[in-house]
């Protein structure tokens, strides 16, 4: 037998796992083991929920008697430094088991019995809104005791990013966050992605077909949550890749109140066929904004460019050409003048490479504003796998991420010159320097050099 065939050892093996509650017992032991044995994850999952930078000690299996009850939460964290404590219970699921709202009642009554800080669950439910919780209890039993979710992608996301890109100090507990990582990407293990548009989601999009969608009709908010969901596993799945922290756009009244944002994707796609909504990330040059068309079957991402503000205008389209060299010729530029309302000037990018100026409507208007768009087809299965919206809507977002906006910089204006000194006046040396009636001064030459036509700069010469 070749060593091809050998199966490595791992820390935390997948084999074995027989029945949602085996799976549930695993990765909940497995995940508060790598919290207390790796001080830098333990303290990243932690620090959004109010918990101190101290040491972390987790449990399974806590038994607490509530009434004539006796109940068993999967997990109990608890991180201390010097008199200051954070404690919380942990309810975990996995696979597609969703969290039980009378469940997760009696844990919030055992914490307010026994003076503990929160409750965190952990499942795959993503909240279509970072930091709302994706199960409704009764509010009241939440005014001593908070409540908090992370979602296994959420687990996974900063698991990675931690290991990647911000570092473990100690090499084996990079190996430990190693195997974690590696548990929580099998099949297996019950940690899944984001794989289903809701079980309205059918009948949702045919109805949009037949033209008959109405923004009462059942199932619709479903679709609009599942739709800012997915939204929300794109933005980790990406961050997960680049090693940043990648959120979905939210105005602050929209965070205030989700309802908002929901009755807004509503009313949007009873009217107009679409669900919209935008991906913030760090140090690129706008939002990446995803349109789903469900009539036309599209998925539209773009994002706006601001123009140059000097040059001429066929200038400044060359400046955002040039940025898009290898990008797919079948892009859509539009270009928005300064003061104009409606749409500006669009040409696909094969056509503007070869002439700036069909994008340049009126010479005299300044251009304000680049709009780059990409259109691919949209898939219309609601879970995962070939022709599914899911995988249709990430690989729009990666595609144009990858193709577009990571080439994409902000315009930014040249500094200001130094105006040279002028030169020392000619003296005669039969003349005393008593007698000079006049010295140097920052306005001479000052006529000469305004009368001189500006310098054209190299960059803007090289582009016409």
């Amino acid at each position: 037998m070749t060593e091809e065939s050998w199966h490595e050892a791992r820390l935390i093996p997948t084999s074995g796992i027989n029945g949602a509650e085996e799976q549930e017992r695993r990765a909940t032991s497995a995940l508060l083991a790598v919290m207390t044995a790796v001080r830098e994850f333990g303290r990243a999952l932690t620090k959004p929920f109010g918990a101190p930078a101290g040491n972390v000690e987790t449990y399974i299996e806590v038994p607490f008697v509530l009434g004539e009850k006796k109940l068993f939460p999967d997990g109990l964290v608890r991180v201390s430094r010097g008199q200051k404590s954070w404690t919380a219970l942990v309810e975990v699921k996995t696979g597609s088991n969703e969290l039980v709202p009378e469940q997760l009642e009696n844990y919030l009554d055992i914490a307010r019995e026994q003076g503990f800080d929160a409750v965190l669950t952990i499942s795959n439910e993503i909240p279509a809104i970072p930091g709302l919780h994706p199960t409704k209890v009764d509010k009241r039993k939440l005014r001593k005791v908070a409540m908090h979710h992370l979602s296994w992608t959420n687990v996974l996301t900063e698991a990675v990013m931690q290991k990647e890109f911000r570092g473990i100090a100690d090499p084996d507990q990079a190996w430990i966050l190693g195997e974690l990582i590696r548990y929580l990407e099998h099949p297996r293990s019950g940690a899944l992605e984001f794989d289903d548009m809701g079980e309205n989601w059918v009948a949702t999009r045919n109805a949009i077909a037949a033209g008959t969608l109405r923004s009462t009709d059942k199932g619709v908010s479903e679709v609009a949550n599942r739709f800012d969901a997915l939204l929300r596993f794109a933005s980790l799945r990406l961050g997960r890749q680049l090693g940043t922290e990648v959120t979905p756009v939210l105005s602050r009244k929209e965070l205030a109140e989700p309802a908002l944002r929901t009755q807004w994707l509503i009313d949007h796609l009873a009217e107009h066929a679409t669900l919209t909504g935008a991906i913030r990330i760090p140090d690129t040059v706008g939002e990446l904004v995803v349109t789903a068309d469900l009539r036309a079957g599209r998925i539209t991402c773009h994002v706006d460019v601001d123009a140059p503000r000097e040059g001429r205008q066929t200038t400044r389209v060359n400046w955002l050409v040039r940025q898009l060299k290898n990008a797919p010729a079948d892009l859509r530029i539009e270009a928005f003048v300064l003061h104009g309302r409606g749409a500006g000037a669009a040409e696909l990018l094969a056509t503007v490479r070869d002439d700036p100026g069909v994008l340049v409507a009126d010479p005299a208007k300044d251009l304000r504003t680049f709009r780059v768009a990409q259109s691919l087809p949209m898939g219309g299965k609601r879970g995962r796998g070939r022709g599914s919206f899911i995988d249709a809507v990430l690989a729009a977002v990666d595609a144009f991420y990858g193709e577009v906006i990571q080439h994409l910089k902000a315009w930014s204006a040249a500094p200001p010159r130094l105006r040279p000194e002028p030169e020392a006046a000619d003296r005669r040396p039969e003349v005393p320097a008593a007698l000079v009636s006049t010295s140097l001064s920052s306005q001479d030459g000052a006529e000469v050099a305004a009368a001189a036509p500006d310098p054209v700069p190299e960059d803007v010469t090289a582009a016409e």
